[in-house]
């Protein structure tokens, strides 16, 4: 898989992570955690096809942070899983799980907004801000890469809450 789709798709795929930053400040937690579905039919891709058909990202709590784990099943039926255990305090952590050495730097606008930087071999891949919809029913990300030719692209990941 071209690695900006991938590295797209990613930016999709730990949306999730932004949504329990109250948690992490022993605050209520907000109503979105548990389990995501990608709505396929609301989501688009610059790259073409999506990658992967199906997608459910369970966020969890640890006791010094968060852990998300992502499952998805590629257009010709391969399994990735992925997981991601950090914090949301701006610095990179490592996304196990992909051939890349990819990091998540994270930014908090508000409760239902946030930036991510996304890093492969440390260098600035991609950027994604972070919607979370006013019902809590759905979560969109808007990915923003360059192809290996220089040409923006560009993804909106949707969410929805199971």
């Amino acid at each position: 898989m071209e690695s900006s789709i991938r590295i797209q798709l990613l930016g999709g795929l730990i949306a999730a992570i932004l949504i329990i930053t109250p948690v992490l400040n022993g605050q209520k937690p907000l109503p979105l955690f548990g389990t995501w579905k990608l709505n396929l039919a609301q989501s688009k891709y610059d790259a073409g096809a999506p990658p992967y058909k199906k997608s459910t990202c369970r966020i969890e709590t640890l006791s010094d942070g968060i852990r998300i784990v992502y499952d998805m099943v590629g257009i010709r039926g391969g399994i990735t899983h992925l997981e991601w255990d950090g914090k949301l305090d701006g610095q990179d952590y490592p996304i196990q799980g992909v051939d890349e050495v990819l990091t998540n730097a994270y930014t908090r606008i508000d409760d239902f907004t946030y930036d991510i930087v996304i890093k492969s071999d440390g260098k600035r891949a991609a950027t994604a801000r972070i919607s979370i919809s006013p019902d809590g029913k759905s979560l969109t990300s808007v990915t923003t890469s360059r192809n290996a030719e220089g040409k923006t692209l560009r993804s909106t990941v949707v969410y929805d809450r199971q």
